[in-house]
């Protein structure tokens, strides 16, 4: 069946208005055509039975207009004015026609009361018969001329038919055209728009079938001013920050260029990496906020203990090359019942790499922001339906005042000759929202530094 049905789409025009007219038009058509035969027909019947009806009560008005003693033809008329399409005969019971309507009609005597078709005079006659106590009377009707009168009644009845299909077919076109008005809105409002203009297109008025596909564009629109935000956001702040590492660089490789011996190289040559390895943890860092702003990524069910443990792994040279403590804290309590829930998987709908991220970078400023010999810790738990994941450190920690600042970009509160840009917490911030979870600042009762809560739903 859709391989002859497509072809033939194929061949009908693209316009939306156009197809549903065509639809309706053949629609209009074929119902019009049966609903046409379909009277035609009924009316024949109807007039074959009205004919029938008074050929009957022509013969039952002749019952007694006849003397029953009558031996003969009855006056003949003058041959112009004989009709031989309505002929009426009598007959005595003893077979005398006495009177006939048209002389030399002479349709035979049949032997069938009722109606029956005969044969005569080289065409179709329509016949009833009905017999008294003394005559036989024969009503006869041409079945031509009755066709002909019975065709003329049918096509009247199909005159108003005609008269309201050319009606329907405008009242189609307006509706049509009246229910694609807003469509027809829509594409002139896209059609005069900028190459920059992301704003919303107005669904009002439009039908249900056209309503998702508007939605649908919008949050595309947004998608794309979010994806282009993100990336006036980069070039700005890459053109900002950007600035004072290669400057400093420049002045690095000077001075490596006027070292004088082997010592002062050595010292130029590592000062030289330590800047060229900051300005690559800043294009990172830039990359990837530039990124997490601008994500669309399809979200799938994450074991955010599994990430945890992924993160810790990344942080792990950095945390023995501090001599630091850094481990995943399985429950708040030792008993039996809450070890086992600690080793339930925690599932939070996301994207995984990302997660990984936000949990590395958190680790990442713990590490860098606590004094060697430090301790951080890492836990993932679950609080009613919230998934909540946690990073705590013996760090100094951030002052009240401070710690919604911090959230933003190239904003340090910081310990003296700590690495860094500025830019950890707020890579963490951007991936939070975008899996809708918050990110919380508090001091640490237990290690005394910073408490950074991550909840989940």
């Amino acid at each position: 069946m859709n391989q002859f049905f497509y072809p033939l789409l194929g061949l009908l025009p693209r316009s939306l208005r156009m197809r549903l007219l065509m639809f309706l038009l053949a629609a209009i058509v074929l119902a019009g055509a049966v609903q046409g035969a379909l009277a035609y027909r009924g009316a024949l019947d109807e007039a074959d039975a009205l004919f029938d009806y008074h050929m009957q009560q022509t013969a039952l008005a002749l019952r007694s207009g006849l003397p029953v003693d009558a031996q003969g033809l009855g006056p003949g008329l003058d041959p112009e004015d004989e009709n031989h399409e309505f002929i009426v005969q009598v007959w005595t019971n003893e077979g005398l026609r006495i009177f006939e309507s048209a002389v030399g009609a002479a349709l035979p005597q049949i032997a069938v009361l009722g109606f029956t078709d005969v044969q005569a005079r080289g065409g179709t006659y329509r016949v009833f018969s009905m017999q008294t106590r003394s005559q036989v009377i024969q009503v006869a009707q041409n079945m031509a001329a009755r066709r002909d009168m019975a065709r003329s009644l049918a096509l009247r009845t199909l005159a108003p038919l005609a008269i309201m299909a050319p009606l329907l077919v405008l009242a189609v076109w307006w509706g049509v055209s009246r229910s694609l008005a807003p469509v027809e809105r829509v594409r002139r409002q896209l059609a005069q728009r900028q190459g920059d203009d992301l704003s919303p297109v107005s669904d009002a008025q439009l039908p249900d079938e056209v309503q998702p596909l508007v939605s649908e564009l919008n949050l595309l629109f947004e998608r794309v001013q979010r994806a282009f935000d993100a990336q006036e956001h980069f070039v700005a702040d890459a053109a900002h920050e950007l600035r004072s590492p290669l400057a400093a660089l420049r002045l690095q490789l000077q001075g490596l260029q006027r070292a004088g011996d082997d010592a002062a190289r050595a010292v130029a040559i590592e000062r030289l990496s330590a800047g060229i390895d900051r300005a690559t943890r800043l294009v990172e860092q830039l990359l990837t906020l530039a990124r997490q702003e601008a994500s669309t990524s399809t979200t799938e069910p994450v074991d955010l203990r599994a990430v945890a443990q992924l993160a810790l792994a990344d942080v792990a040279p950095a945390a023995q090359a501090r001599s630091m403590d850094v481990g995943l804290l399985d429950s708040d309590s030792d008993s039996d019942a809450d070890s086992d829930a600690a080793t339930l998987p925690v599932t939070v709908r996301g994207n995984a790499e990302a997660l990984r991220m936000l949990a590395r970078n958190l680790l990442d400023n713990a590490i860098k922001y606590t004094p060697p010999g430090g301790q951080v810790d890492l836990q993932v738990r679950r609080e009613g339906d919230a998934a909540v994941l946690t990073v705590e450190d013996s760090g100094p920690g951030i002052a009240p005042e401070h710690r919604e600042r911090v959230m933003q970009r190239f904003v340090r509160e910081t310990s003296e000759g700590a690495p860094g840009s500025g830019l950890g917490l707020a890579i963490v911030q951007a991936i939070a929202q975008g899996h809708g979870a918050t990110v919380q600042l508090s001091a640490s009762p237990r290690l005394g530094g910073l408490l950074v809560t991550v909840r989940f739903g």
